[in-house]
C-alpha cells in the first residue's frame, strides 16, 4: 500500500518545455506490493474451490429431511448495462431460514435452527445470463439499532466473474413486505428508484403448481439502471 501521494517524474532527456507540457510520466515513490491472489480470494465468502455441481442451486434437496417454510423459486437474468447476458458468472446465495435465523456463529438471536436447511447455494449463469434457485422464503429478523429496526425478508446474492476479486454483492427483497420502508440497510440507499430495483416480482409462469411460488429478480451490472450493490 502506498503511504505517500504519487509524484511527477520527468526523465532528464525530456527537458524541453513543449514535452513537459505534453507528457507527464506518473510513478509511485515506493515499489509495488504484490498481493497473493489467494489472499484476495480468502477475503470473500467461499463455498469451496471445486466446480459447481448439479443440485448446488437446490436448497430444498436433502436426503434426511425437508426444510420448514414456504418453498419458492427464485430466478432471473444477469445482464450488463447494454442488456447483454453475463454468461458463466458464479452466483452464491445465502439467507436466513424461515424463522429468520442464519446458520452462523454470529447469529445469537433466540430463534430456532432448522436442521434441514443450510441457507447456502450456488449456481452458474447460463448462455442467456439466466439463473435459478429453489429455496424457502426467509424470515425477518431484528436489527439492534432500535425497537422498530427489523431486516425485511431478503436473500444475499454474490456475483463473481473470472475470479473472486471481481465480485459484487446485492440483496433481493420480496414485493409487498411492509418492513422494506423501515429496513435499516435498504433505507441507506437515497434513490427511491434504486431501492425499487432490489424488489423482486411475482412470476406465476415459473411457479410450481400447488408447491412453490416463483419470484423473478433480474440483475443489471452497471449503467443507469444498475442493481444496487454493497460497498
Amino acid at each position: 500500500m502506498y503511504t505517500e501521494p504519487w509524484n511527477i517524474h520527468i526523465a532528464d532527456e525530456f527537458t524541453t518545455p513543449a514535452f513537459r507540457r505534453a507528457a507527464k510520466v506518473w510513478v509511485p515513490k515506493k515499489p509495488l506490493v504484490i498481493v497473493p491472489s489467494r489472499m484476495i480470494d480468502a477475503s470473500a465468502p467461499v463455498y469451496g474451490y471445486g466446480e459447481v455441481q448439479e443440485g448446488d442451486n437446490d436448497l430444498l434437496s436433502r436426503p434426511d429431511g425437508v426444510p420448514m417454510g414456504e418453498q419458492i423459486i427464485v430466478h432471473g437474468r444477469v445482464t450488463d448495462s447494454w442488456g447483454r447476458p453475463a454468461r458463466g458468472m458464479l452466483i452464491e446465495l445465502w439467507q436466513a431460514n424461515a424463522a429468520g435465523k442464519y446458520v452462523h456463529a454470529h447469529d445469537q438471536t433466540p430463534k430456532p435452527i432448522d436442521p434441514y436447511f443450510t441457507g447456502t447455494g450456488r449456481t452458474l449463469t447460463g448462455a442467456d445470463g439466466e439463473y435459478t434457485f429453489r429455496t424457502i422464503k426467509p424470515g425477518a429478523y431484528p436489527w439492534t439499532q432500535h425497537r422498530e429496526a427489523w431486516r425485511a425478508q431478503h436473500l444475499h446474492l454474490s456475483l463473481s466473474g473470472r475470479g473472486l476479486s471481481e465480485r459484487l454483492v446485492t440483496q433481493m427483497l420480496f414485493p409487498g413486505d411492509p418492513l422494506i420502508d423501515r429496513d435499516p440497510i435498504v433505507t441507506t440507499i437515497p434513490d427511491e428508484k434504486a431501492r425499487e430495483r432490489l424488489i423482486s416480482r411475482l412470476d406465476w409462469e415459473a411457479a410450481i403448481d400447488q408447491i412453490a411460488i416463483a419470484y423473478r429478480f433480474d440483475i443489471v451490472l452497471g449503467g443507469m439502471h444498475a442493481t444496487p450493490v454493497e460497498r
